[in-house]
């Protein structure tokens, strides 16, 4: 049988460990601690799963890293990024060498940009670089636990890796396409959290459909450009991890980086909305990687930095719309 570990009990690593345990994977789940993994173990289910939704047999929590991780073939890392490098610390003792090492946090480092396959490989020299991938697409967790289709794209520098990592997490309500490109898979789903911000800002400002939709292309452009002076390529933005992703989580009422925007337009503080978030919005930390990022590749990100100016330097949406329009005139494509 199938073994699979989930590290993080957020809503996408228990929804990705149900879905696995419902195909007869057994799938162990890696709690913070003892009392959590207790109290999720007796109730057999999360507060953040949808209501009804329960653990399906063949999946247990547990808070110890060696029992959670005993022969899995795959690992699933499903954690807020600003952990992600501490997770990786905790568990790289009990790491299989061998096992394939899936991101599926969507976020950059903060501090140094770099994306979450590269701390995986930092934290954990032991195990094999090539074994670490990551998983991206059109995938909010309410829908997903609730049993509703989707589809995402698994990414490793190795083909046999992505083809092992396809063939454990397609089902027949979760189609899961493989791709070369890590940087850009992992580039399109951390940055349109970015895009998802201005998103829920348009919204909540009332700007209507037009400006949305000029600025959601735009968006995609800009995370286009960044994602090829890293290295990645262009057409993996077009697919499941970049445009896919971004329509989603920009027009959905159950994405939290546009609520994020929502709530900004309206005039409630950050700091404020994040905690009545209960949940990450990855796209608040990325925004910062990302000015890092285009920073060092010498890349212009005008909707990211406005971004960034209206969540940490308090400029106000109205004006942050004002000086994106008044930029200077450039070609559509300018990559």
């Amino acid at each position: 049988m199938t073994r699979v570990a989930v590290i993080g009990t957020t809503a996408w690593g228990l929804t990705l460990g149900s879905m696995l345990a419902r195909r007869g994977i057994d799938v162990a789940v890696l709690a913070r601690a003892p009392a959590e993994a207790s109290a999720l173990s007796a109730a057999r289910r999360s507060e953040r799963l949808p209501a009804g939704v329960f653990f399906p047999r063949g999946l247990f929590v547990t808070a110890n890293p060696s029992e959670a991780l005993k022969a899995a073939e795959a690992v699933i890392v499903a954690v807020p990024s600003v952990t992600m490098r501490a997770n990786i610390q905790r568990v790289a003792p009990a790491l299989p060498r061998q096992s394939l090492v899936i991101s599926a946090t969507k976020g950059i480092e903060v501090e140094t940009g770099k994306r979450m396959s590269q701390l995986i490989s930092e934290e954990a020299p032991g195990h094999e670089p090539s074994l670490n991938g990551a998983l991206s697409g059109p995938n909010l967790a309410p829908e997903i636990a609730q049993g509703k289709a989707a589809s995402a794209t698994v990414a490793f520098p190795d083909t046999g890796a992505s083809k092992a990592a396809q063939d454990i997490l397609n089902s027949e309500v979760f189609r899961v396409y493989r791709s070369g490109d890590l940087t850009g898979v992992e580039m399109g789903g951390a940055l349109k959290n970015i895009i998802a911000i201005g998103a829920g800002i348009i919204d909540g400002s009332s700007l209507g459909d037009n400006a949305k939709a000029a600025y959601v292309t735009r968006g995609l452009h800009e995370m286009t450009r960044l994602g090829v002076a890293m290295g990645a390529r262009a057409e993996t933005f077009a697919g499941l991890s970049g445009m896919g992703d971004l329509v989603a989580t920009c027009y959905s009422g159950l994405s939290r980086n546009r609520r994020v925007g929502q709530e900004i337009a309206r005039g409630r503080p950050l700091q404020d909305i994040l905690s009545g978030l209960k949940q990450t919005a990855e796209g608040v930390p990325t925004t910062l990687g990302a000015c890092r990022l285009a920073d060092q590749y010498g890349v212009e990100l005008p909707i990211t930095e406005m971004t960034r100016r209206v969540l940490f330097d308090g400029l106000p949406p109205p004006a942050a719309v004002e000086a994106l329009m008044r930029r200077a005139p450039q070609p559509e494509v300018r990559l």
